[in-house]
């Protein structure tokens, strides 16, 4: 059982809309099609306060877009996939927060930075 708290932000979940985007046509859709026929129901019964939707794409690879409540938007593709490994992707866009990744500019991160310079084992005398 997982926590509440880790899928949402002050209780209210941030992931608004779930699109599911395929072909039904080519193969690097098959493991959404299957995920659609097995996967797709149980997963919008257990997340009644997601809206799922699905759409056809012809000739185009298959992914996901998690539209969320700050406005903005993660695509993740599921070309090739197993339907488990498309509900793990599925899962992942709900439980993120939908926050821009943000790259750290150093490796040490503190509100009061060393004048001298970060301290390391490798003493120059």
């Amino acid at each position: 059982f997982v926590d509440f708290w880790q899928m949402s932000q002050r209780g209210v979940w941030q992931l608004r809309k779930l699109t599911v985007s395929y072909c039904n046509w080519g193969g690097s859709s098959r493991g959404i099609r299957a995920f659609m026929e097995s996967h797709l129901e149980s997963f919008k019964e257990s997340n009644p306060q997601l809206e799922v939707v699905t759409e056809l794409n012809r000739g185009q690879h298959p992914f996901l877009k998690g539209s969320y409540k700050n406005k903005n938007e993660r695509v993740v593709s599921v070309m090739n996939m197993t339907p488990e490994d498309v509900l793990l992707c599925a899962t992942r866009l709900r439980n993120s927060l939908g926050r821009k990744v943000v790259k750290l500019k150093t490796r040490h991160v503190t509100k009061h930075p060393s004048v001298q310079g970060t301290w390391t084992t490798d003493l120059q005398i």
